[in-house]
């Protein structure tokens, strides 16, 4: 079980960035939430297993459609996650 924030950088405000990252954590059965930082990043917390986390950041690394990632951190949490994920 992983417990990470991913915080993505770019042209992600605007793209229905935080929608696809809902819709992709549900998919793959990923707990937690995203939301909009002021400084125009997204910000991720997710806790689920191994292989769906990775899922859910090599999708990241790309985004939606008309995104434009141009940074991706990756930092581990302490915070545990069990019920559902949504947008802040």
């Amino acid at each position: 079980m992983k417990n990470l924030i991913i915080i993505v950088e770019g042209k992600v405000q605007g793209v229905w960035f935080r929608a696809s990252t809902r819709k992709m954590a549900e998919e793959l059965n990923l707990h937690g939430f995203v939301k909009n930082e002021p400084d125009g990043s997204v910000y991720i917390e997710l806790t689920g297993e191994d292989q769906p986390v990775m899922k859910l950041i090599e999708w990241a690394l790309h985004g939606p459609e008309l995104s434009v990632v141009e940074k991706v951190s990756i930092i581990k949490s302490k915070f545990v996650h069990e019920s559902g994920f949504t947008i802040k």
